[in-house]
């Protein structure tokens, strides 16, 4: 009698995924360039999946230790967006942990704020969605600086926001203003890199890392952590020895979308485009549905009172 494989780890490298999807297209993996414009699409279509919508399996926890006095705190650099958020006072204390409510507001929002130093615990958070890339700006420092300086002194700061993060050699710091040319308040070894000493006329980049605001700023009266849930980038194709940074569940949708993208670059695809963007369309929804949370819908109300004058 027959038996079955016993297996359940069905997926696909990227030297047959190609091939499968030159296949449906009507083509031929041959060359090297072949795999290579096939990668550079794969990249373009996992970026497309993240404007489509949640991918259920790109969602990570996260906790961020608060500051008194610093209101902006990096987040990783392959942040899409945040999906839940908290402020948790107690830390891990069991009898005092508590998870409370912080509003996400617009930049609008934010900025008509009067004072954004006001100390308290945090209420509101802005999500500040820049593009993890470090921006010349033709500034170095003046002076040698140590590991625990918190202003920064450079020949030039004409570049950089009136807040915000820089990085110099390979730490990320954040700073609260711009005084002439001298960075202040600044917070040294953000985004879980190490505070270091610099010596005069280092490269000073805008570090436009993706980041959190929030006001009030916090206080000392107790320690803040900031915990989210965030949607972060599926990862790169790769060079062709791993695996897709996605669920068994997706590999129809992948292998179709590939087909559909191959498809437009090969002579041959043109026939089929209209066929393979409707069978990519459908597998993408098929598995757009499954990938979501199987709970009840919560909704809680929020009461507001307005008093007359």
């Amino acid at each position: 009698m027959a038996t079955t494989s016993g297996a359940s780890s069905f997926n696909l490298d990227l030297s047959e995924l190609v091939e499968e999807a030159f296949e449906r297209a009507g083509g031929e993996m041959r060359t090297g360039y072949d795999l290579r414009t096939a990668r550079r699409s794969l990249n373009i279509m996992f970026a497309e999946w993240a404007n489509r919508g949640i991918n259920m399996w790109t969602i990570e926890s996260g906790i961020i230790d608060m500051v008194q006095g610093q209101n902006t705190y990096a987040l990783p650099n392959d942040t899409v967006d945040l999906i839940e958020h908290m402020i948790r006072t107690g830390g891990n204390t069991a009898s005092l942990q508590a998870d409370l409510t912080i509003t996400r507001i617009s930049v609008s929002t934010y900025a008509t704020i009067p004072n954004k130093l006001t100390q308290a615990r945090p209420i509101q958070v802005w999500i500040q969605r820049f593009n993890a890339q470090n921006s010349p700006v033709a500034a170095t420092l003046s002076a040698t600086i140590n590991a625990t300086d918190t202003t920064i002194t450079l020949n030039n700061a004409n570049g950089l926001p009136a807040t915000g993060f820089v990085k110099i050699d390979s730490e990320i710091i954040n700073y609260g203003n711009i005084t002439g040319n001298t960075l202040n308040n600044c917070f040294r070894a953000q985004q879980d890199t190490t505070a270091a000493s610099h010596t005069s006329g280092a490269t000073v980049y805008w570090a436009q890392v993706p980041a959190v605001t929030v006001w009030p700023t916090p206080d000392g009266s107790q320690s803040y952590q900031f915990v989210y849930w965030r949607l972060r980038r599926t990862q790169d194709i790769g060079d062709g020895v791993n695996v897709a940074d996605v669920p068994f569940r997706f590999i129809p949708c992948m292998a179709a979308g590939l087909a559909y993208y191959v498809a437009g670059k090969i002579p041959q695809g043109s026939e089929r485009l209209t066929f393979l963007k409707a069978q990519y369309d459908e597998a993408w929804e098929l598995a757009a549905y499954e990938d979501h949370e199987k709970a009840a819908l919560r909704l809680v109300p929020r009461q507001t009172y307005i008093g007359r004058g």
